[in-house]
C-alpha cells in the first residue's frame, strides 16, 4: 500500500494520533530498550513512543514512501525503515511492538498477531489499535455507491478492500493461546465533530477511501466522490451548531508475553 498520502493523513492528526496516546498509556512498561512503531505512518505515533521512552532503540516501520518520508523530516533522529509489513521481523527482539491503525489492513490475524507476539522477548508487549468501523455509515455507503455507477467495474468487489477484524472475544483467546500471560482489551467509540459531509470525506481520503479511488480514472475518481458526499449528507445531520458528528468506533488491545 504504498500510495498513502502524509498531507491527506495529517489533516487531522490531532484526532488521528489521539488514541495512539490512549494506547499507549495503557501499555505497562516502566521502561524499554527496544520499540517498534509497526506502520509508523508520518511519525505522529512514533513522536510519542520517542517521548514515552527516550533512551530506547526505537524504529519506525512502514511500507509507503511519502509516509516515511514525513517521519524522517518530523524526527531526523529516528532510525525508519521501508518494508512490507507482512513479513517485516526485527533485527532483535523488542520490548514493545505498537501498531496503530495498520494491522486492519493486513489479512489472517489468527497467524499474524502469533507472529508478533513471538517477535518479542519475554515480557515484552504488543500494542494494537484498530479501526472498527466497518459498520458506520462512512463505510456502509463507502462500499454502496462504490458498486453502483460507472466505476464499479474498475473498483470490484467492495467488500474485499478491507477484511473485518475479528471480535474482541476472538482477539483474547487467540492471544492466550499465544503465550500471552495478559490481554488488556477495550473497545472506544471517537464523536468527532466535522464541519460538514465533505470533511468526512476529506477524513476518509487519507485512509478509507483509499482502495475505492485507486483503481479510477480522473473522471470516475470525482464522480464518485460527489455520489458519496451526497449519500454522507443524508446520512449524517448538523448539529445545532452545523457540524455533523463522524462516529468513530475503535479496538484496543495490549497484550505481554509471558516471561
Amino acid at each position: 500500500m504504498s500510495d498513502w498520502n502524509a498531507a491527506q493523513y495529517l489533516r487531522f492528526s490531532e484526532e488521528r494520533t489521539r488514541p495512539a496516546a490512549d494506547l499507549l498509556a495503557r501499555v505497562p512498561l516502566g521502561e524499554a530498550a527496544h520499540v517498534i512503531d509497526l506502520g509508523c505512518g508520518p511519525g505522529n505515533s512514533t513522536a510519542l513512543l520517542a517521548e514515552r521512552f527516550p533512551k530506547a532503540d526505537l524504529v519506525g516501520v512502514d511500507s509507503a514512501p511519502d509516509m516515511l518520508a514525513q517521519a524522517r523530516r518530523t524526527l531526523p533522529g529516528v532510525r525508519f525503515v521501508a518494508a512490507d509489513l507482512r513479513d517485516a521481523h526485527p533485527e532483535s527482539p523488542p520490548d514493545l511492538i505498537f501498531a496503530n491503525a495498520v494491522l486492519q489492513w493486513l489479512p489472517d490475524h489468527a497467524s499474524l498477531l502469533p507472529r508478533l507476539v513471538r517477535q518479542l522477548r519475554p515480557g515484552g508487549c504488543l500494542a494494537v489499535q484498530m479501526p472498527d468501523n466497518l459498520d458506520e455509515p462512512s463505510h456502509r455507503l463507502m462500499r454502496a455507491v462504490a458498486a453502483n455507477g460507472p466505476w464499479a467495474d474498475a473498483i470490484g468487489d467492495p467488500a474485499a478492500a478491507r477484511t473485518p477484524i475479528l471480535a474482541a472475544e476472538a482477539y483474547y483467546d487467540l492471544l492466550r493461546g499465544a503465550d500471552c500471560s495478559t490481554v488488556d482489551l477495550w473497545r472506544t467509540t471517537y464523536w468527532h465533530p466535522l464541519a460538514d459531509a465533505a470533511a468526512i470525506v476529506a477524513w476518509l481520503q487519507g485512509t478509507g477511501l483509499r482502495p475505492f479511488l485507486g483503481p479510477l480514472s480522473a473522471e470516475h475518481r470525482a464522480g464518485f466522490l460527489a455520489a458519496y458526499e451526497r449519500e454522507l449528507e443524508r446520512a449524517y445531520s448538523k448539529q445545532g451548531d452545523g457540524r455533523v458528528l463522524l462516529a468513530f468506533p475503535r479496538l484496543f488491545l495490549v497484550a505481554r508475553r509471558a516471561v
